[in-house]
């Protein structure tokens, strides 16, 4: 794909996420995120797996790779931690003392 392209989906992909976050109502903010955690599993499998592709030479790539590894990981890490968060709010039950 030509460089244009690329730059050309990733900025519509930018509005296309602003546009569907905002117009979330604020109860369906926690599905919402879980199904952001799966995807960011399903990118750091896909990373890993481009990795294992990728010349042991070209350390351009294999930073790329490690760097989108990292981010997809802190990104489901915070992800389950705000979530089970966001969930405790949601629980009515009081802990007997």
């Amino acid at each position: 794909m030509e460089t244009i392209t690329l730059i050309y989906i990733i900025v519509f992909s930018v509005f296309l996420g602003v546009e569907i976050i905002s117009n979330v109502p604020a109860v369906l903010h926690t599905p919402l995120m879980s199904g952001s955690n799966a995807i960011s599993g399903v990118i750091v499998v896909g990373a890993i797996l481009m990795m294992l592709h990728i010349d042991p030479t070209d350390y351009l790539n294999l930073f790329i790779g490690g760097l989108a590894i990292f981010l997809g990981t802190l990104n489901i890490s915070g992800g389950f931690f705000i979530t089970s968060k966001m969930l405790r709010m949601f629980n009515s039950k009081k802990k007997n003392k």
